[in-house]
Order: C-alpha cells, then structure tokens, then sequence
C-alpha cells in the first residue's frame, strides 16, 4: 500500500503535528510534503479574510522609492489581494513612473475606503419596525383552546382505506401531528417537518421543497432491500411546515431551532426538509441543546464545503458549518464532510479545516479508494466521540443528471444507485439525532425527478430506522429480494 505522505503529500508526523497544534500542545510547522505538492496554507485565524502581509520584490521595492510611505505601507499589508492579484500588481509597478504608481495606488485605497464598514456611515442591521402589532405573529403559534377539542395524537388525513390519495399530501403518506403532545401520545418514531427556507440561496426556489416532495410519490411504502415498510414498523407523522420569515433568515433560523428541539425533546427523530442549507445550523444546534455540546456527530453530504466566513451576512447556505463549530455545538474533529467535488476549497482553506481537526473525504478520495472504504473511514470517525449522528443532506452531493432541480449543481457526484445504500446503512448503524434534506428546487427542474430521488433517499434513510429498531444488522439484505430461490446458482440455496 502507498505511504500516507505518497497519497497526500503529508507525512504520519505532518498529520500529528496538526493535531497537536489544533490542541494547543505545540506550535504548527509545515509537514513535510512532495516535490509535486504545493505548499499547504495553514491559517490558525478563522478570518480568512485578513490580510497577510505582502513581501515586495527587490525591484518593485526600488520603483516604489519616490513615493510616500503610508502608500508603500498600504501595499505591504496585503490588502491589495482583495482588489489585484500580487503579480498583476508588481507588473503594472515595475511598468509605470512614479506618477501612475503613486495615482494606482491611491485608486486602490480610496477603493479600500468604500468598501469595508465604517460606524456611522454604514447600518450595522437592517432595523425591524418594533411597532408593528404583527411583529411576532409569523411564529407565534394558536393555542389549542381556539380549536375543537380532541384526544392528543397523530391525526389521519387520508380519506380511504386503500389506494394512493384521497386525501391531504403529507410526508411519507404519514398521518398529521401538530404539538408536542401529539407526538408524546403517539410515541412516534420519526416526525417529518418542512423547513422551506428560501433567502439564504442566490438560487431561489427551495421554499418549494416540502411541497414537491409531499406531493411527489416516493417516501412512502416498502423497501425492497430489506423488505420493510417503515410505515408499518415505526410510528411515523408529517409535523406540517416551521414558520419562515422570508424577508430574514436571521429571524427564521431561531424559530426553526427552537421546532427542532421541540421535536427532539418529545424522543421522537427529526426530519427536516428544506429550504436551504442555511437550515443546516439551527438543525445542527437544536440538537446539541437536546442531547448537550459535543455529544453529537454530523456527517456532511455535500458538494460543496460550506465553511464560507468573512461575508457580509453571517449566515447563508455556504457558511452553516462555520456557525455550528464556531459556535461550540458540534467538535472540528466530530464533523465529517463527504462527497466534496466543487471549485473550492482552495489550499488555504483545506488548511483552516485541518486545523480545526475538521475530517473531509473528496470525491478524489472515493475515486481512489470507492464508497465502501470511505464510508467506512467516515462512519469510524463520526462515532469516535460521539453517539449521537445528525446527517446532513444537500442533494447537490448527487450528480445532476439525478438531481438537476438544485441551486447550486455541481457535476461529477454520486449516483442514486450509491446513495441509496449509503443512507440506509448509516441510518441502520448508528443512533441518529436528526436528518435533514436539503436544497431541493423543483422549479429548477423540467422533470419531475428531483422531488422524486429525494422522496427516495427519504424513503433509504426510513428503512435504515427501521432497520435498527428490529435489530438487524447493518447491511443487511432480504434473501428473498437478493434470489429468487429456485435454485443454487450463488451457492446455498435461500
């Protein structure tokens, strides 16, 4: 087998001395690495966007010795990077007279004065009329003394005893519950709930994700795999859809923090269906205010990283994962991304998640070795120090050509064929604290596909609840699904 540092470029020791400067033990220095590999960036800062000091070549330096400092200084800072790439910017010094330097860099700071905030020039927020009598009417929920009174417990919306419809589109073909109590007197397994947040995507449309999936056909009835029906073996309800603020995702990720742990704290497992994956902080902090800090893992599908830092608005869908380990809910060394593929991250910024302790598995990596090493390195390190599981689901991870209905596709990805088993599996094995699907824009998509492979993969991750309430192990395949029987073509006959 190939060397760590023959994989990587980072030797055993390079590796543990990360670890040992993400724990404060001792002071990081640079692994040793190949020839071929560029040198890995290792911020210790989580802003990434401050500026490193720009070191001037000898002969840039002479050009820039007829003007004024505070220039020359405001070039030595590096702030420039912002605005010019470095070697665009010694070209153009080294090319022009003191003049059209001195006037080049004054267009830059002047530049550098606009854009950065400035107290009393620049709101901070954008203010909320306090005096509006509907100020907290969006969330505030009806009290149960304005409705007909009924026995606690999920309520069944379908109108006929057999066949598809007839009724009112849920989750799953599930039956309805509304409060806490609902779930307390049904002991439901599972509660499926609509999160369709909408403003932290350039992209719109995933306010239209809960819609497509309950009334996309899929989520609902037997497994094939195992031959179970989740329906049958779990108690399962649609817990309707969380209360958005579509003029603030600030103001909506509360509220659907404080409905997930409500959930949670019933016993029951929450389901999200998004909206956005801004979405996946307040999933992810709901649960560490149930079960405690640090007391659950999360396992990150995506194409993307979603660490972005350093933004204007402090949360959007490229930047939950920050929030969540910024924040404390949830250890570096406990948040396992899978299936990156896209344009970032850049060097710099696998460096910041190394040091953060953070364990990211590429699609480079599942070339090079398949799904079922990864996964199993993946499933090894979520349950490390945790028991608790909280798997995260944007549907870009899948290739387009299975999920084109999606903000932000990137090609390349998995293929239904691959998720399916990933999902049942590591919902079979593992203590799961909540899922959430996320990303779904069916507008986006001329087919109908998109709301149907997530109906699907909803579907995988039932079966696998299911799964491990009857006991049976992971992996595990129905004989009467894997032959027909009428002979011993594979060996023992089933």
């Amino acid at each position: 087998m190939p060397s760590m540092t023959a994989i990587t470029g980072w030797s055993m020791a390079g590796i543990a001395a990360i670890g040992a400067a993400v724990a404060g033990d001792l002071p990081y220095h640079a692994p040793d690495r190949n020839a071929g590999t560029p040198a890995m960036q290792t911020p210790l800062e989580d802003d990434m966007g401050r500026p490193k000091p720009l070191e001037l070549p000898k002969d840039v330096e002479a050009k820039l010795g007829g003007i004024e400092k505070a220039k020359v200084d405001f070039l030595k800072s590096g702030v420039t990077g912002r605005y010019v790439e470095k070697d665009a910017l010694f070209d153009r010094i080294r090319k022009g007279d003191a003049q059209e330097i001195s006037a080049y860099i004054a267009a830059m700071q002047a530049l550098h004065a606009q854009v950065e905030y400035k107290a009393g020039r620049d709101a901070a927020s954008i203010p909320l009329d306090t005096r509006s009598p509907w100020f907290n009417a969006w969330k505030a929920k009806r009290s149960g003394a304005l409705d007909p009174r009924r026995a606690a417990g999920p309520i069944e919306l379908t109108r006929y005893v057999g066949g598809w419809g007839g009724g009112f589109a849920t989750f799953a073909g599930a039956p309805v519950a509304m409060t806490p109590e609902d779930l307390k007197a049904g002991k439901v397994d599972v509660a499926i709930v609509g999160a369709p947040l909408d403003m932290g995507s350039g992209w719109r449309n995933a306010i239209d994700g809960p819609r497509a999936m309950r009334m996309t056909g899929g989520a609902a009835g037997n497994d094939m795999y195992s031959m179970i029906n989740p329906n049958a073996a779990l108690k399962i309800v649609d817990y309707g859809d969380i209360a958005i603020d579509q003029n603030s995702t600030e103001r909506s990720v509360d509220h659907v923090r404080e409905m997930v742990g409500e959930i949670a704290k019933t016993g029951a497992i929450p389901i999200v269906i998004g909206g956005d994956h801004s979405l996946e902080y307040p999933n992810v902090a709901a649960a560490a205010d149930v079960h405690g800090k640090g007391n659950v893992s999360v396992i990150h599908f995506d194409s993307h990283y979603d660490i972005g830092r350093g933004r204007v608005h402090l949360l959007d869908h490229g930047q939950p994962v920050y929030r969540v380990i910024s924040e404390g809910h949830v250890r570096g060394s406990d948040y396992i991304q899978v299936g990156l593929r896209a344009r970032g991250p850049d060097l710099e910024t696998f460096g910041w998640m190394r040091n953060k302790g953070m364990r990211y598995h590429t699609m480079v990596e599942v070339e090079k070795w398949g799904w079922d090493k990864v996964m199993a390195r993946a499933l090894k390190e979520a349950r490390e120090n945790t028991k608790k599981l909280w798997i995260s689901f944007d549907v870009d991870v899948l290739d387009p050509a299975f999920m084109p209905g999606t903000g932000t596709p990137v090609p390349g990805g998995l293929t239904m064929r691959e998720a399916q088993p990933i999902m049942r599996n590591l919902c079979a094995q593992n203590d799961i604290a909540g899922i959430d699907i996320v990303e779904v824009a069916p507008y986006l998509d001329t087919s109908y596909k998109t709301a149907l492979n997530s109906n699907f993969l909803l579907n995988a991750c039932l079966a696998g609840i299911a799964m491990r309430k009857k006991g049976l192990k992971p992996g595990y395949l129905n004989p009467v699904s894997v032959d027909h029987g009428l002979d011993t073509y594979y060996g023992k006959k089933n």
